[in-house]
């Protein structure tokens, strides 16, 4: 007995070595440092800037992370949507269904098993990251043939401005977590896979519908080569999670776009032509009419734009046709509400960007050095920003 128990734990320690690549493991190691580095940060800022500037003792390790959309996840999460009679009509109302359930569902199952909220939120958010990062790679490997693609376009993405909300316990990681694979699925043709996926990546945030938007043209475009249109049914797949969560907020409110109304009382989601939701953003941002917080925020929510345009155009200039058909859904769902809100964090889920500026760096020594140094600054103040609560409002 003890032979063959012996002689199969090594076949299966081989089996687990083979799906963790040296390469994978090097992208984990990077993910790990950075964690530790929002973790170290967090724990300074909170003796540094604690609410109070009287105080002797700082707060709670986990209350940095504790800020701004969590208070929405949370009451989801804990009391549902519309905990007793409350809702829309009700005085001070929070519109939290603007927020699709895959992350508070998550989260109320994970703080199940023992947890506090806020750690089974970065829990979550842990694996999730490490699964996004390692799908990252992949997919940055299958667009740029380099052994050092895939690290490249995960360094990029941790050390973005906006990488701390991949951190705290926020549902960017968990969307990723169903993105990023089901992007590299539908790149090597797994159609049933892909959209199954994609509809895990629809409970979590809308994107996913702009993720399934990009899987039916790369469909499109491998059919049209090779034929074979059977999977196309499966492709309607990750509309079923929006339409069921429509139909949840019908049968609550009576209204079938409970969704998009609560984003317009909440977030002022209005739609406005691109042009004056570009005027009234550069207004916030440049009039003096805020503090100058907000005014920093709606800066970089300018600058943000000015990346996606310019991605967008490069995209289109390559004939990346569905990166660009996603990319384009993006754009256009932040870039026509009566301001920009947001766009910075929206980032975090544009993989083409990661990818291009990974092959980028590998055309130009001195491109990483000049990422590092001009974003990560930016990155530490965003960074602080959340952690402190300093411009919530």
């Amino acid at each position: 007995m003890p032979g063959p128990t012996l002689r199969g734990r090594p076949a299966r320690c081989a089996g687990l070595r083979h799906r963790i690549s040296a390469s994978d493991r090097e992208v984990l190691w990077l993910y790990l440092l950075t964690r530790v580095a929002v973790w170290m940060t967090a724990y300074g800022a909170g003796w540094l800037f604690p609410a109070d500037s009287r105080a002797h003792t700082a707060a709670s390790a986990l209350a940095p992370f504790q800020r701004w959309d969590w208070g929405h996840f949370l009451h989801v999460a804990r009391d549902g949507y519309f905990p007793g009679s409350a809702g829309p009509t009700t005085d001070g109302w929070d519109n939290r269904e603007a927020f699709f359930p895959g992350f508070p569902l998550l989260l109320r199952a994970v703080h199940g098993v023992g947890p506090s909220w806020a750690a089974a939120g970065l829990l979550i958010s842990l694996v999730a990251g490490a699964v996004a990062v390692l799908a990252l790679a992949r997919v940055a490997e299958s667009y740029l043939p380099h052994p050092d693609a895939g690290r490249r376009a995960v360094l990029f993405l941790l050390l973005s401005p906006c990488a701390v909300f991949l951190a705290v316990g926020y549902s960017e990681a968990l969307f990723l977590a169903f993105a990023l694979p089901a992007w590299l699925a539908a790149r090597r043709g797994r159609w049933p896979l892909a959209a199954a996926l994609a509809a895990l990546a629809t409970t979590v945030r809308i994107s996913g519908l702009f993720l399934a938007a990009a899987i039916a043209v790369q469909f499109v475009l491998v059919a049209r080569a090779r034929g074979g249109w059977r999977p196309l049914p499966w492709l309607a797949l990750p509309a079923l999670p929006a339409a069921l969560y429509a139909w949840y907020l019908y049968a609550h409110t009576g209204d079938w776009m409970a969704w998009q109304h609560a984003q317009e009382r909440g977030w002022y989601r209005t739609f406005h032509p691109p042009w004056e939701a570009w005027g009234n953003t550069w207004h916030a941002a440049f009039s003096g009419a805020h503090p100058t917080g907000y005014a920093f925020m709606f800066r970089a929510e300018l600058v943000a734009m000015v990346v996606g345009v310019a991605l967008f155009g490069w995209l289109l200039a390559r004939r990346h046709w569905p990166e660009a058909s996603y990319l384009a859904l993006n754009l256009w769902a932040l870039g026509t509400s009566y301001w920009y809100m947001s766009l910075p964090r929206a980032t975090l889920l544009w993989w083409p960007l990661w990818v291009t500026l990974a092959a980028w760096s590998l055309r130009s020594r001195r491109f990483t050095t000049a990422y590092l140094c001009l974003v990560g600054p930016l990155s530490t103040v965003f960074a602080l920003t959340f952690l402190t609560g300093r411009w919530a409002g």
